[in-house]
């Protein structure tokens, strides 16, 4: 399954009018899947709908539309996550299958509609599971409700492949023995010729896990969703050693992953990262609430809207499930806010929650209700205006 990485978001910013975005939930399991390819035809036509509103003829909004039309067969639909995501325009084709459980959704506009992906860039639940093991390493994309694979390349599984080739003068062999009473079932490496010793044996799962932690950085390089570790209580510390991805928490899972399936730890990983969530939700809301008054805070979405565009915004929560319509200049820092959608609008919190983070700034994406005083947003400014 492919990841979304900021940078991609931050493409995703960068179209040519007109631009189509759909989401439609996607069931995994064989006869529930006979729904995706329904929801999926109706948005199309939605779409195909807005464009001919917005002024396309009816041959060239199917031309448009054609790419995704392809993707309609059996064996696409075989191979879900809990949403999918299809962004299209004159020069732009691309789709996401993501551990997101999506409203139906279809939006033609100037600009791609982004704020059904925020989750995946923000506080509001979504995670990174490594599960690893002296034989195996997994990565899985959760959140609140789901936990998904996350296929891996670049990244050695089990530590005889990661250190075959390393001394290849000396040609060393693997065997395993097993440590039940230290590792839970783990199997720790031995290299025939160097000893056996517990330092060596660390050494080289250090080395082992340099490897690993070289691949997962690179995999999910300017993110900054949490990573929760899941593994034996000995190997834990080690590859905290060898880790570079900076948001990788404090509190893992304990136990032999390799065991389990992907349901089977999503309980024990949520257990783990909820209690940081609401912590870094909660800090926001009063943070918030201390600088009210100040100049450091705005509920005021034309405000908001050109400071997350000129990178003022700090933090910034705004609500799901909402849109708020109208039109920013960037040039003349005049912003039209409608209570209906017009042509060429783009959704304002959606604007404003993509700018705050391309430059930089945390988005919270939460029920309407937390935004405090239920405003369209809510945002602490770098400093006073």
């Amino acid at each position: 399954m492919p990841l979304l990485s900021l940078d991609q978001l931050a493409n995703l910013t960068q179209t040519e009018e007109p631009s189509i975005s759909i989401y439609l939930p996607t069931e995994r399991r064989s006869k529930e899947t006979r729904q995706n390819p329904i929801r999926f035809k109706n948005l199309i036509r939605q779409a195909e709908e807005q464009l001919i509103e917005q002024g396309l003829k009816t041959q060239e909004a199917h031309q448009l539309l054609q790419a995704a039309h392809e993707l309609d067969t059996y064996d696409f639909w075989q191979h879900q996550s809990d949403g999918l995501a299809i962004f299209i325009s004159p020069s732009l084709f691309r789709y996401y299958r993501l551990p997101l459980d999506f409203e139906e959704l279809a939006v033609v506009s100037d600009r791609f509609h982004l704020k059904p992906l925020l989750s995946l860039f923000t506080g509001d639940g979504q995670f990174y599971l490594l599960a690893l093991s002296q034989n195996q390493v997994r990565l899985f994309q959760g959140s609140r409700f789901s936990i998904s694979e996350v296929e891996l390349e670049n990244v050695p599984q089990g530590i005889a492949e990661a250190l075959r080739y390393d001394d290849p003068e000396q040609q060393l062999q693997f065997h395993t023995r097993t440590q039940p009473a230290r590792a839970e079932g783990d199997r720790a490496a031995i290299f025939h010729g160097q000893g056996g010793g517990e330092d060596d044996a660390k050494e080289n799962i250090l080395r082992y896990f340099r490897k690993v932690n070289q691949g997962i950085d690179e995999l999910l390089k300017g993110q900054q969703i949490p990573l929760v570790l899941a593994g034996v209580e000995y190997l834990q510390p080690i590859y905290r050693e060898a880790n570079t991805y900076p948001h990788l928490l404090d509190k893992g899972v304990t136990g032999n992953p390799d065991i389990l399936k992907a349901e089977e730890l999503h309980s024990p990983a949520w257990e783990a990262i909820e209690p940081y969530f609401q912590q870094a939700q909660q800090e926001v809301i009063e943070r918030y609430q201390e600088l009210a008054g100040t100049g450091q805070t705005s509920n005021a979405l034309p405000e908001v809207v050109s400071a997350a565009y000129y990178q003022r915004v700090d933090s910034l929560l705004v609500p799901v499930g909402i849109q708020q319509w109208g039109a920013f200049d960037p040039q003349t820092n005049q912003v039209e806010v409608h209570s209906e959608q017009k042509v060429g609008d783009e959704d304002l919190i959606d604007l404003a929650a993509i700018h705050t983070l391309l430059n930089g700034g945390k988005v919270y994406a939460v029920e309407p209700e937390a935004v405090p005083n239920q405003e369209p947003v809510a945002a602490v400014f770098r400093y006073a205006s």
